[in-house]
């Protein structure tokens, strides 16, 4: 058994011209778990984002969507651990994953960055890579060169749909994954890709 999570953070980019674009999937899911459970956003400077707190399955989760754009997220994951005394083994990241396609979503503790700009700050600022990461797959351009203009893309329309399906499906474990059964979040999750 894990331990239960009690931070989620949800990775992208604010404003309104990055609101659609493949490197807010985090925001997306986030926001779907957050309307889901009537949590409300506020912003809180000493976060350096947008936090919520809920009651989810008889845990306490606090929810982040950092604002400091993708490349600084750590500053803001780091303030709210530090401040809460949260382990990274009771933080959940979620974020676009360039190696999976539209359609998958993966769960996973501690790994590389993958040249992920999000979860590189990420690291660094928590000192380790062992945290869990919920991945949502939204597929690679196909040539490095590409990836910055493709994560700041819109996908489009039948991708949308894929990522959406795949968020779902990972709605339907954040039970599972917010009272630490993993594991069982993993299979669950996985065997339906």
């Amino acid at each position: 058994m894990s331990e239960p999570i009690k931070l989620i953070v949800g990775l992208g980019n604010p404003g309104k011209e990055y609101e659609a674009t493949r490197h807010n999937a985090g925001f997306w899911w986030v926001d779907e778990l957050a309307r889901i459970q009537n949590a409300n956003f506020k912003a809180e400077g000493k976060f350096h984002g947008l936090a919520a707190k809920t009651n989810l399955h008889g845990h306490e989760v606090h929810l982040l969507k950092p604002q400091t754009f993708m490349n600084v997220s750590g500053r803001a994951v780091g303030a709210l651990a530090q401040f809460y005394k949260l382990e990274p083994a009771q933080i959940l990241v979620v974020h676009d994953e360039l190696d999976l396609p539209p359609g998958s979503a993966k769960l996973k503790l501690g790994g590389g960055h993958g040249g992920h700009n999000g979860l590189k700050d990420i690291i660094a600022h928590l000192g380790t890579k062992d945290f869990w990461r919920l991945r949502i797959g939204v597929g690679h351009p196909g040539d490095r060169a590409e990836v910055v203009n493709f994560v700041l893309n819109a996908p489009r329309k039948e991708e949308r749909v894929l990522i959406d399906e795949a968020s779902q499906r990972a709605q339907d474990v954040a039970p599972l994954i917010i009272e630490g059964k993993l594991e069982a979040a993993m299979l669950k999750l996985h065997s339906n890709q």
